[in-house]
């Protein structure tokens, strides 16, 4: 993955990060420090909350514990490179450094997109189809509708890096970010970006715009059949449970849609480091409370493992 000009150009980029004031230094490195550690507890509570209840080994809770496990390693991907260069006070990154972790990042922005919808066919098979949910939703299904997405999000982000290491980076290596992120990075480049906007805009267009609409469409049939349950409880139990997920969708799309829609001449350094804030950090750190305090079962999994209780192998 060599890039044919890549020896008359620049060998390291230069991130400006969140801010270029030292005496702000401190207090962002102490922020993302906190939500970074808040994100690990998060999620990996969630993943053994999920590996050590027997009632929660379900397919629900399995794409769940995938879906915790994809934001561990999104928000891994970033905030730690960040801490390090506040600490250091050294803000370069090398070349192969900066695609691999656009590769890493764009990977698992990917899979969560593709986990999300996912996780809207198995709750509108539960809701829509019950009697045929134990059928259609078989354990080897189940890992297929992990394993997919992970091909489909290698492939994403595969495209994107390679197509980065065709091109020149001439003179400019200032990225006004505080990690590599594929649009930045695009300006930076004097050779042309055709192909690497035209992939953009497809990726783009399906992760934020034809996904969510998968999504949305799914969860008009899911209200549809909701409403038509007898039981208040029921009824109940079935939105709290799609809600979370719902909520989920709507955080990463509000916050990721804008970076690949919004019109090149409205585009700012620090509109987008807003955004990247919002779907690389603060998303994943959000997902753990979203799901865990809306869901009965997740918060009585929580609690035992917490106390030290578990529950006997059935």
């Amino acid at each position: 993955m060599k890039p044919a000009n890549h020896s008359l150009g620049v060998s390291e980029f230069l991130l400006l990060g969140l801010s270029e004031q030292q005496k702000q230094q401190p207090l962002l490195f102490g922020t993302f420090l906190s939500m970074y550690l808040t994100t690990v507890v998060g999620n990996v509570a969630i993943i053994l909350a999920i590996g050590s209840d027997p009632r929660l080994h379900t397919p629900m809770y399995f794409f769940l514990a995938n879906f915790s496990l994809t934001d561990l390693c999104l928000s891994s991907a970033t905030v730690p490179r960040m801490l390090l260069n506040i600490q250091a006070h050294r803000h370069t990154v090398s070349y192969t450094g900066c695609l691999s972790q656009i590769y890493f990042f764009l990977g698992f922005i990917g899979l969560d997109v593709f986990l999300l919808a996912v996780m809207a066919y198995d709750r509108f098979v539960a809701v829509c189809h019950p009697l045929h949910y134990t059928l259609v939703m078989r354990p080897r299904r189940c890992v297929l509708l992990v394993a997919m997405p992970l091909i489909l999000a290698h492939s994403y982000s595969l495209t994107h890096t390679l197509l980065l290491a065709r091109l020149s980076f001439c003179t400019q290596n200032i990225i006004p970010h505080f990690f590599c992120e594929l649009l930045p990075l695009l300006k930076l480049s004097c050779s042309s970006t055709y192909a690497n906007r035209c992939v953009l805009r497809f990726w783009g267009g399906a992760l934020t715009i034809l996904i969510p609409l998968l999504i949305i469409i799914s969860y008009i049939c899911i209200v549809a059949a909701i409403v038509r349950v007898p039981s208040a409880s029921g009824r109940w139990k079935a939105f709290s449970t799609c809600g979370s997920h719902l909520s989920a969708v709507c955080l990463f799309s509000v916050s990721a849609i804008g970076v690949y829609f919004i019109p090149s001449a409205a585009d700012s350094a620090g509109k987008d480091r807003i955004a990247a804030v919002m779907y690389a950090v603060v998303t994943p750190m959000l997902n753990p409370f979203i799901y865990s305090l809306r869901n009965k079962d997740v918060k009585s999994a929580l609690g035992r493992l917490l106390s030290g209780r578990a529950l006997p192998c059935p």
